[in-house]
């Protein structure tokens, strides 16, 4: 016992001393890019040469460890892991609708962000031929998802996770409001039928006809409780629930789903290990092993439930547990300083040719390999949860609103339909603010959406109140203007320790007169001006350099700022960033509140999310030493 905790102290050390500049997850994900499909038998190049789940699961983890640095190389991997599949009418190359395999949905999360994120028809074309399958997937007579057509009547754990995540965001994403009674059915149905009632843990498959020679004769599931079926089922829930509406009724069902399954996870956790069994329920007996991708997987939904709001803090400390053992036991270095995953059993299933029987001597029977696409995904989507674990503490129990009645711009999407945009927490695209949203979720806090004119009531449980770049009548036809009562009403909540962003734009792009209203209660003005005009590709051109010590930018030195009014401020305001005379950034203390300005959106996700700004630039830095000095404000108020 003593030789494993030095061994695992020895290991923290180095990964703390190597990656000062690189996360672990960073460091994973390098090391996985550089070696994973590189065997001949995958394809020529070394590439996928199917449309694959193992592939989808890979790319999420990285695209877990993309919106967590702002690196677009991250990015770029994804869009060239995936194009290679895509074709510009949006077919999918080697996938089938016919054959009906749910395991073939997964990938398309990936579908669903590089649509969202280049706006690019072929992805949504493409998503829409998945989404296809759903609606004609053969089902159960109670309308469960078979996992494939090959395994009638069947319902596994695993198809949960390829499917409902990305029925679920499709759903959000194009607005069907319906599906949602279908996406809780599926759970509801499967804990129903799968649930051991003495363990709490659910069984890897259930056969509705009990025909299978697994299938139990009365109840229909198979005989034993797969580690890593388990976790495909965790982690669906988790995942599901980032787009389940907040007041669909069977929300609350599926959150007590995921709490029963967290107090059965927990309890089969290998006390010396912190890990799971391949079998879980099967720790000390013969053969049975430590398994790292179901380690993973419950590593990531205990944390990710936990920062959610899911369950409650104490699982916390059985994720805690978890990691360090997958550190100790799995993360292996080697001479060339790549990182390793060892310890991921390649496939378990039920049925099919040879016969799988789901007994725990075939369990045990399939080979464990390193460097799992699979299981380095679930270690990625672990690592970036347990590497913001403590800062979502920082602000737990804030919230961010961002203002969508001053800023109301609409355009048509894909599907011709109406939808709002720019400055946006749900775009993805250049100029939403999904990746600042990320941020102020990484530190713990909710992030709401302002759609009515701000009163006193509705600024209440609001700690930080956004307002960017209002509408002028050429960005719509019927601005809303912020007018006297409006004023009144976040001047009174500022007053009373509310935190105010107001973020401007240049002139000719923004509305100045009512905005400097505002700004002016507080000794800002919102200058006519336009500076740092940027002409293409000299990014410099924008280049805006932090001192050192600086009160709010603490890890940022070099920011780019583009076309930017100017501000100028009277007490009780005063900068707190200047450049060649000019002040850039101006911050007022006003009752118990603070409000900070600037005149440019500037966080948008075109000069934070790392596909066009050059990596010399420290915008994403920024976001996050921004957000945390807002909550700090939010937080010291008195």
């Amino acid at each position: 016992m003593r030789a494993k905790v030095l061994s695992w102290l020895i290991l923290a050390l180095c990964f703390v001393a190597s990656a000062r500049a690189q996360t672990i997850s960073e460091r994973m994900a390098t090391s996985a890019m550089q070696t994973l499909w590189r065997d001949a038998a995958k394809g020529e190049d070394g590439a996928p040469a199917r449309w694959t789940y193992e592939h989808g699961v890979f790319l999420k983890g990285i695209e877990r460890v993309w919106l967590d640095t702002g690196d677009g190389k991250y990015f770029r991997y994804i869009e060239q892991g995936i194009d290679r599949f895509i074709s510009d009418d949006g077919t999918i190359r080697t996938y089938r609708l016919d054959d009906y395999n749910l395991d073939n949905i997964m990938p398309g999360r990936l579908l669903l962000t590089l649509y969202k994120v280049t706006e690019r028809d072929k992805y949504r074309k493409a998503a829409a031929l998945l989404r296809e399958q759903l609606r004609t997937h053969p089902r159960t007579s109670e309308g469960g998802f078979w996992h494939k057509k090959i395994y009638p009547y069947q319902m596994w754990l695993d198809g949960l996770y390829m499917a409902e995540p990305f029925y679920a965001e499709y759903a959000a994403t194009f607005d069907e409001p319906e599906a949602f009674d279908d996406i809780a059915k599926q759970f509801i149905l499967m804990e129903r039928h799968a649930r051991d009632p003495q363990t709490g843990l659910l069984y890897h498959g259930w056969d509705e006809s009990r025909k299978q020679r697994w299938a139990d004769p009365q109840t229909g599931h198979s005989p034993n409780f797969w580690g890593r079926a388990v976790g495909w089922y965790a982690m669906a829930l988790v995942d599901t629930l980032d787009y389940f509406p907040a007041n669909h009724p069977k929300r609350g069902e599926l959150v007590a789903i995921l709490k029963r399954l967290a107090e059965a996870i927990a309890k089969y956790q290998d006390q010396p290990s912190g890990l799971w069994y391949q079998v879980l329920d099967k720790g000390g007996e013969r053969g049975n092993y430590l398994e790292a991708s179901a380690s993973c997987m419950f590593v990531y939904a205990l944390a990710k439930g936990v920062r959610r709001g899911y369950l409650p803090a104490s699982y916390l400390d059985v994720a805690r547990r978890g990691y360090r053992g997958i550190l100790a036991r799995f993360v292996k270095e080697d001479a060339s300083g790549r990182l390793n995953l060892e310890g991921t059993v390649s496939v378990s299933g039920l049925g099919g040719n040879p016969y799988r029987d789901g007994s725990y001597e075939y369990y045990l029977s399939e080979k464990v390999v390193t460097n799992d696409p699979k299981g380095i995904g679930a270690f990625l989507m672990a690592s970036a949860e347990m590497e913001i674990a403590d800062k979502a503490a920082v602000g737990r129990g804030k919230v961010v609103t961002l203002d969508y009645y001053f800023n109301n711009e609409w355009k048509r999407d894909g599907l011709g339909r109406l939808v709002t945009w720019h400055y946006k927490w749900e775009e993805m695209a250049n100029g939403g603010f999904s990746l600042w949203g990320h941020i102020f979720r990484t530190f713990g806090v909710e992030t709401r959406a302002l759609r009515e004119a701000p009163t006193r009531e509705r600024l209440q449980g609001t700690d930080i109140y956004i307002i960017v770049d209002p509408d002028t009548p050429q960005e719509t036809p019927n601005p809303h203007y912020i007018e006297r009562p409006h004023i009144e009403a976040i001047e009174e909540w500022v007053r009373s320790g509310g935190v105010l962003v107001l973020l401007g734009n240049d002139v000719g792009n923004a509305e100045f007169d009512h905005l400097n209203e505002l700004a002016g209660r507080f000794g800002i003005e919102f200058n006519k001006d336009s500076r740092n005009r940027v002409p293409d590709g000299d990014f410099d051109a924008g280049k805006i350099v932090v001192p050192a010590s600086h009160p709010i930018f603490r890890t940022a030195r070099n920011l780019f700022l583009k076309e930017i009014s100017t501000l100028s401020v009277r007490p009780p305001a005063r900068p707190v960033l200047e450049d060649k005379g000019d002040v850039i950034m101006a911050v007022a203390k006003h009752g118990k509140g603070t409000v900070f300005a600037l005149g440019d959106p500037w966080l948008y996700n075109e000069y934070v999310d790392g596909r066009k700004l050059p990596p010399r630039f420290d915008n994403y830095k920024a976001a996050q030493d921004l957000t945390r000095w807002l909550i700090q404000q939010a937080s010291e108020r008195k």
